[in-house]
């Protein structure tokens, strides 16, 4: 595989582990067995997973640009629909969790990455719109 294919299907997986990290520590804070910082816990998931994997997505679009790619759209998108299903999964755990475990960064969150989802399903979808540039023959031209 290309690069651009390995850096989405790296994106992707970021993707996928922020929203498994972000339900795990939800369905922890509704019955949590002992204390823990919130706050610190969502900017370090933040910080390790969502961050990276939208730069990811950033950079395998720049590099299969050129010519599109369906692989890698595909992975785009799967990995924004799935940030997006997963937020609103969380969001759903909100009522749930103790009262005293509200923080800002645990409402805000779901919120601000599934509307940061969206461009990321936008220019995987662009991918399957680009057409390949024809290569050009660089020794024969004139």
């Amino acid at each position: 595989m290309a690069v651009e294919k390995w850096i989405a299907v790296a994106s992707f997986g970021m993707l996928v582990m922020f929203v498994a990290q972000m339900i795990s520590i939800s369905v922890y804070l509704s019955h949590p067995a002992y204390d823990i910082d919130p706050s610190s816990e969502v900017k370090e998931f933040i910080s390790i997973s969502v961050a990276p994997g939208l730069v990811l997505a950033g950079i395998s679009f720049m590099l299969a640009r050129k010519y599109g790619s369906r692989f890698v759209g595909s992975l785009l998108i799967a990995g924004g629909i799935v940030t997006i299903v997963g937020m609103f999964y969380v969001s759903t755990l909100m009522p749930k969790i103790i009262s005293a475990y509200i923080v800002p960064e645990l409402t805000l969150s779901p919120i601000v990455f599934s509307i940061s989802a969206i461009p990321v399903i936008a220019i995987g979808a662009l991918l399957f719109k680009l057409k390949p540039m024809p290569k050009r023959d660089y020794f024969f031209d004139g």
